[in-house]
């Protein structure tokens, strides 16, 4: 079992998490961390917290990392980068289809997804990676689950 742990894809763990293996070893799983979010998008999953977009988006508040007693959210300065995770758009996004749509767009307070235009469909959806925070806004908005949040490459 410890075996197959590792080769699954790691949950997208609370912002400022230490790397998964550290975050393992560091987090009690007390929970202190789930109910200070104001978004509630932190969630138990096989006993330790992660975050589910299709709840809602991270406000990087900063709560959940002021209330891990553990160290397994370290937030060490207001600049700190949360995560590394970006927005990316899947084949089935409703403007490839010929589908107009922009509701990502309209829900991301950064601007990070732009529609450019083309000659005979709808506009498409794109990220702008340098200006995308990874907080998820654009997640549970969208009407076809074609948005989801990984490392940026």
């Amino acid at each position: 079992m410890r075996g197959d742990f590792k080769t699954r894809k790691a949950p997208q763990r609370p912002p400022w998490a230490l790397a998964e293996e550290l975050f393992g070893a560091a987090c009690s799983r007390c929970g202190d961390c789930l109910p200070v979010c104001p978004t509630r998008i932190i969630v138990l999953g096989r006993g330790y917290p992660e975050v589910d977009f299709k709840r809602g988006e991270c406000t990087f508040c900063g709560a959940c990392a002021a209330a891990c007693k553990d160290g397994a959210l370290l937030r060490t300065t207001d600049q700190a980068a949360p995560w590394a995770i970006k927005a990316q758009i899947a084949a089935s996004c409703l403007p490839r289809h010929g589908v107009e749509c922009r509701i990502c767009g309209d829900h991301c307070l950064v601007a990070a997804i732009r529609f450019s235009p083309r000659l005979g469909g709808p506009p498409l959806a794109e990220v702008d990676p340098a200006s995308c925070t990874g907080c998820g806004a654009c997640v549970a908005p969208c009407p076809v689950t074609a948005i989801s949040l990984a490392d940026a490459i």
